[in-house]
């Protein structure tokens, strides 16, 4: 596989930190002895390294052949285990059964409407071995609706510029992230122009109680900051503990 430079330097600016937060999210609520754990949507592999430096089982699935190099090359360096499996999230019939299942960084606001939701939580809990734990966050009405609308970003070194807008969507709690990168071509003395759109879509707190509870998850628990505080009105990323019964 062949992974893009756009793909590169995506990864390159993602904080180190939130994939130790986690971490400790994972460690604390479950036991990571022996344990088969499945990080779907796994981007460049960065949880699923530490995850399995930390003793899980890993594998991770992700629906981005690019992402899923890189994820390859970390590993490798990282002189881990990690089976990686392209994927599409609403479709996991391939794949066998875990203990847990993670899936971070907003990556579940990526599907396109409630029914593929409740479909990927259905694979999930289809999934899950007995007792099996369901780890995700996405992202809040409040940051889609709030925060998003509006807000830009600009990051330049001499090597690379990365520049983000975003702006509100046209369904409710949805947001347009426009994505461009410029990175230094050094033989021709220029930059190469790289550019993306991402569409993401949340909603209501209620409304993913509902649906983890139609897709077989008995026991939820929803919070903010990696579980360490109580959502409030102006939570940015909300964060579930599912447990199948």
């Amino acid at each position: 596989m062949i992974y893009s430079a756009f793909a590169q330097v995506y990864d390159e600016l993602m904080d180190p930190q939130i994939y130790d937060n986690w971490l400790k999210l994972v460690d604390t609520v479950t036991s990571k002895q022996k344990k088969k754990l499945l990080d779907l949507a796994c981007g460049a592999g960065r949880l699923a390294v530490l995850l399995a430096k930390s003793g899980y089982q890993v594998t991770g699935a992700d629906l981005s052949e690019e992402m899923l190099a890189l994820a390859e090359a970390r590993a490798r360096k990282a002189r881990v285990e990690l089976e990686l499996l392209q994927v599409n999230m609403t479709d996991l019939n391939e794949l066998e059964n875990f203990d847990v299942v993670t899936c971070g960084l907003d990556s579940l606001c990526y599907l396109a409407d409630n029914e593929e939701l409740l479909q990927t939580f259905r694979e999930v809990a289809g999934h899950l071995n007995k007792d099996g734990i369901f780890i995700f966050d996405v992202l809040s009405p409040y940051q889609t609706d709030v925060i998003y609308p509006g807000y830009m970003y600009n990051y330049t070194t001499q090597e690379q510029a990365f520049l983000w807008e975003s702006f509100a969507g046209e369904v409710p709690h949805s947001v347009i992230h426009d994505l461009t990168f410029f990175v230094a071509d050094k033989k021709k003395l220029s930059y190469q122009r790289y550019e993306e759109t991402h569409y993401e879509r949340t909603y209501e707190l209620d409304v993913y109680l509902e649906l983890l509870a139609k897709a077989g998850f008995k026991r939820i628990e929803a919070t903010a900051d990696y579980g360490n505080r109580e959502i409030d009105d102006k939570t940015t990323r909300f964060f579930f503990v599912c447990h199948k019964s």
